[in-house]
């Protein structure tokens, strides 16, 4: 397997697109409560627990930014995931980054279970994984009706000899043209560090079932190839926390925006009766109010 195919499966797991361009938009700073904790894992607390002790007010959701969630560690984003519900499954585009935690190594792990995957023999550094979202991937599309996802690949002169022949679906997202690549399934399920109450799951394991397949370069993400499962949460409409995978191993952390949806659900949002397709669990998630 070469290196331009080694970039394009760097691409399916890091998910970098313009940051500060992202944070314009959203408001100030929240005041969002932790509970302690500390570097061992018996020290962790129970996210039951957390949830109780520490209900998030709606209006500090509403303040949550892309640039906020890249200045917590990892305890915080897990802690704050599992004050998350589902939400609606989401529907159309979306711009996508990565959120690597605060003094986390999270780009040299992705690098190196890349690299040790069987079969694929590169060493994969961590600025090339880096380059290579930020060069091949801006997003993704979700078809929700179909219960379907692809991403939006808005650059193909590196994955040319990789795709072979063959027209790509395109679509236009804010006047810029992307191509559709990489179609993942959705749909409900557990949470891999949350068992709670489930997630909305992007599973790539069977996406050559998925109608619009190509083996080439498609097959990188399934079953055969880098294994990838991505799990969400809402943080609000149009705002989505996500967790990515890759054979069961826990790689970074993702965010999900769309301003549009996120500007039309603001009202709704508010009252705090946004809809969870997936089941809430038995456990109420606690919401403080305004």
């Amino acid at each position: 397997m070469n290196a331009r195919t080694l970039l394009l499966a760097a691409a399916l797991i890091l998910p970098v697109s313009g940051c500060d361009k992202l944070n314009d938009w959203f408001g100030s700073k929240p005041d969002i409560a932790f509970a302690p904790y500390g570097d061992d894992y018996a020290s962790k607390p129970d996210f039951a627990q957390v949830e109780y002790a520490h209900p998030i007010p709606l209006q500090e959701l509403a303040r949550i930014t892309p640039k906020y969630l890249a200045g917590l560690n990892q305890e915080e984003l897990d802690q704050l995931y599992a004050r998350l519900s589902s939400g609606p499954i989401p529907d159309g585009p979306f711009d996508g980054e990565i959120v690597f935690p605060r003094g986390s190594s999270g780009k040299l792990r992705a690098a190196e279970i890349i690299g040790g995957l069987k079969g694929l023999g590169v060493n994969f550094k961590g600025k090339m994984l880096e380059t290579a979202g930020e060069t091949l991937w801006k997003g993704k599309v979700f078809y929700r009706d179909q219960k379907v996802l692809r991403n939006r690949i808005q650059d193909l002169a590196v994955l040319r000899p990789v795709i072979g022949p063959g027209d790509i679906p395109k679509i236009d997202v804010d006047g810029r043209d992307a191509w559709l690549l990489f179609p993942a399934k959705l749909y409900c399920g557990q949470s891999l560090i949350d068992s709670r109450r489930e997630s909305i799951i992007i599973d790539y394991a069977f996406t050559d079932e998925i109608r619009g397949y190509r083996e080439k370069p498609d097959f990188l993400a399934g079953r055969r190839g880098l294994k990838v499962r991505d799990e969400i949460r809402m943080v609000r409409p149009g705002l989505y926390l996500g967790r990515a995978y890759m054979d069961h191993a826990f790689i970074l952390n993702f965010v999900l925006v769309n301003k549009d949806v996120d500007k039309a659900g603001r009202a709704e949002f508010e009252t705090g009766q946004i809809r969870d397709d997936c089941w809430p669990g038995t456990q109420k998630r606690v919401l403080a109010a305004r």
